[in-house]
C-alpha cells in the first residue's frame, strides 16, 4: 500500500537570510527597480527608496526605547508605512505584531495584552471605526503599550486616545541615531529569531498568537516567488490585506525575494480598484480569495480593462468553483493561476498546484507539497499515516512550522507533534501527491478567506442576558463560499430576536464574525451521550433556508 506521505522537491537551498539582509542585498541588486507602488497614496517607490525608508523607521524605532525582543503592534490598512514598519522592525529585532483592522475593543485589548505589545503604530480610524478611541478604552487594561505611534494624522482624532507621537515624530527622533546602531542590531538577529506575530482563532475560543521566524517566513515567500518565475519585471497587484499572512507574506516578502513590485490598489479591497491597479500598472500576477476574483469578474465596467498582461497568481483561502476558475483563465487571462493551500501557523503555504496542472487538478485540489516541506495524511485516532485516496488528517512539517503559539506552551504542544504541524483539516492524497481537502477537524468557518472559529462567537452569545445557550455553524453560501448561522435557545421566560442577536455580536466582534442567520430554537439535537450534533444544525439551516449543499 502506498502511504499518503510526501517530501517536496527542492531544486534550492534554504536560505539563511533574515527579512533585513535580504532587503539589503535587494537594495544592492535592483536599486533602481520599481519595488512598491501605493496607487491610492500616490506613491511610487524604487528598492533604493524603500530601503532608505524602512532604514529611517528603523533608526525611529531605536529612538522610541525598541529593543530586540519587543513587540511593536501594527493596526492601518494597506500603505507603504505598514511595509516601511514591517522591514524596519525586522532590522532592529522587533517583532512585529499584526493587529487585524476590522478588530473591535475587546479584541484589540486581548491581542495587545496577550503578547505584551509596546509600541502600537496605527491610523486614527478606517471607514467608520475610531480606532484611537478603541485604545482609548482598552489601555488601562494593557500594562506593556506604552506608546501609541500615530500614522497621517498631525494630531488625536475627537474622543479618541492622544497619540503619544506621530508618525513624523518617530521618524525626526531617529534622525539622531547612528545609523552604525542599526547595522549592529541588523547583525545580531539570527534567523531563527521571532520575526511576526499573527492571531489566528482556536477552538477554545481565544486567538493564539502564531509566532513565525526570519527562517519560516523568508523562505516561504521566496519558495512562493520562484514557483511562480517571479523576476523583476513582474508587477505583483496586492489587494488582500497586509496583516494577514497572504498580503505581508507570499505579497510583501515574495516580491522582496524576486525582486517582482509591490502593487497596492487601495487600502482594502475594491474591485474597480483593483481592476484599475491590474491594468494601469500592467501587473502580471494577482493575488486574491475566491470573492475577489468573482467581485471583480461581476463588475459592471469589467470589460473596460486590459489585463492581457496578467499571466499568473495566487488563489487561497477558499475552495474555488470550476467556473470561476475558467473565467479567470479565459477573461483575465490569468492562464497560470495557481491555488495554494496552508495556515499562519505554516508561513502560510504548504502545498500548491502547478501552472502546468490542468484546471481540474486545480479546482479539485490544493496541488501537491512545496520544495523542503513534507506532508502526510493521518488518522486523526492513531496518528499513523493512512493509504493514498484514504481520508484523515493534513499534517505539514519543514522549516516552515512556526515555532509555537505566543505564551501558551499547551496549545503549542496539542498543533505540534515531533516537528508536525496538525492542521485540523481533513484530506486526501492522490497517487501523484496531490492533496484534496475534504473536511475540518474542528469546526472551523472559512467565510470569503477569513477564518471563523465558531466556539469565540458561542461564548459571547453566552454572555447576552437573554440567551441560555447558543450554537455557531457554518452553512453554504454561493458567494463567500459559507456564511455564519447562530441557533440560540432563549433564556425561559425571555425573548430574543435576531436583529438583537445581530446587534449584539456587531457591537463586540469584527463584522466578518457577525452572524447572517439567527434561528431561535427550543432544543438542540443530541447524541445520546448528550453531545450535540452540529451536523444536524446545519442541515436544519439549509432546508429553512433553501440552500444547496
Amino acid at each position: 500500500m502506498q502511504l499518503s506521505y510526501v517530501s517536496g522537491i527542492a531544486e534550492a537551498p534554504l536560505s539563511g537570510d533574515t527579512i533585513g539582509r535580504m532587503l539589503e542585498r535587494r537594495a544592492a541588486s535592483s536599486g533602481d527597480g520599481l519595488a512598491l507602488v501605493s496607487r491610492h497614496q500616490g506613491l511610487r517607490l524604487t528598492w533604493s527608496d524603500l530601503a532608505a525608508r524602512a532604514h529611517r523607521v528603523a533608526r525611529g524605532l531605536v529612538a522610541v526605547g525598541v529593543e530586540p525582543g519587543d513587540r511593536v503592534g501594527v493596526w492601518a490598512p494597506a500603505c507603504s508605512e505598514w511595509t516601511e514598519l514591517q522591514l524596519g522592525s525586522a532590522m532592529v529585532g522587533a517583532i512585529l505584531v499584526n493587529i487585524n483592522p476590522a478588530y473591535l475593543s475587546g479584541e484589540l485589548g486581548y491581542a495587545l495584552t496577550k503578547v505584551g505589545v509596546r509600541v502600537l503604530v496605527a491610523v486614527p480610524g478606517f471607514r467608520d471605526v475610531d480606532y484611537f478611541a478603541m485604545v482609548k478604552d482598552v489601555r488601562s487594561t494593557c500594562p506593556s503599550l506604552e506608546r501609541l505611534i500615530a500614522v497621517a494624522t498631525d494630531g488625536p482624532v475627537p474622543g479618541g486616545e492622544p497619540a503619544d507621537l506621530t508618525w513624523s515624530d518617530m521618524l525626526d527622533a531617529g534622525d539622531g541615531i547612528d545609523p552604525a546602531e542599526v547595522a549592529a542590531r541588523e547583525r545580531r538577529c539570527d534567523p531563527d529569531d521571532p520575526v511576526n506575530i499573527q492571531f489566528t482563532s482556536g477552538t477554545t475560543g481565544s486567538p493564539k498568537g502564531a509566532t513565525l521566524t526570519h527562517h519560516n517566513v523568508v523562505n516561504n515567500a521566496a519558495i512562493l516567488g520562484h514557483q511562480l518565475g517571479y523576476t523583476e519585471a513582474d508587477a505583483v497587484c496586492i489587494p488582500v490585506p497586509l496583516y494577514h499572512c497572504f498580503g505581508m507574506g507570499i505579497g510583501n516578502l515574495g516580491c522582496l525575494a524576486t525582486g517582482a513590485t509591490m502593487v497596492y490598489p487601495a487600502e482594502a479591497f475594491d474591485p474597480l480598484a483593483t481592476l484599475e491597479a491590474l491594468a494601469g500598472e500592467r501587473c502580471t500576477s494577482i493575488y486574491g480569495v475566491p470573492t475577489m476574483f468573482i467581485a471583480m469578474l461581476g463588475h459592471p465596467r469589467f470589460a473596460e480593462f486590459d489585463l492581457t498582461t496578467l499571466r499568473t497568481g495566487i488563489m487561497a483561502g477558499a475552495p474555488c468553483p470550476i467556473e470561476v476558475m475558467r473565467r479567470v483563465v479565459d477573461e483575465m487571462h490569468v492562464a497560470d493561476l495557481t491555488i495554494a493551500y496552508g495556515m499562519t501557523e505554516t508561513a502560510p503555504v504548504s502545498t500548491l498546484t502547478r501552472p502546468s496542472d490542468s484546471l481540474e487538478i486545480r479546482t479539485t485540489t490544493v496541488g501537491s507539497a512545496l520544495p523542503h516541506t513534507e506532508i502526510k495524511i493521518t488518522d486523526p485516532a492513531t496518528d499513523a499515516v493512512v493509504g493514498r485516496g484514504e481520508r484523515g488528517e493534513i499534517c505539514a512539517r519543514g522549516y516552515l512550522v512556526m515555532p509555537g503559539y505566543w505564551g501558551d506552551d499547551e496549545a503549542t504542544a496539542d498543533a505540534i507533534v515531533h516537528g508536525w504541524m496538525h492542521t485540523g483539516d481533513l484530506g486526501t492524497m492522490d497517487d501523484d501527491g496531490n492533496v484534496s481537502v475534504v473536511g475540518r477537524l474542528t469546526d472551523m468557518v472559512i467565510r470569503g478567506g477569513e477564518n471563523i472559529y465558531p466556539r469565540e462567537i458561542e461564548e459571547l452569545l453566552f454572555t447576552h442576558p437573554a440567551v441560555e445557550s447558543a450554537q455557531v455553524v457554518g452553512i453554504p453560501d454561493e458567494r463567500l463560499g459559507e456564511e455564519l448561522a447562530a441557533f440560540v435557545i432563549a433564556v425561559a421566560g425571555s425573548e430574543v430576536s435576531a436583529d438583537e442577536i445581530r446587534s449584539f455580536c456587531r457591537e463586540r466582534l469584527a463584522r466578518f464574525k457577525v452572524p447572517r442567520h439567527v434561528f431561535t430554537v427550543d432544543a438542540f439535537p443530541m447524541t445520546v451521550t448528550g453531545k450535540i450534533q452540529k451536523f444536524m444544525l446545519r442541515r436544519q439551516a439549509v432546508e429553512t433556508l433553501g440552500l444547496r449543499q
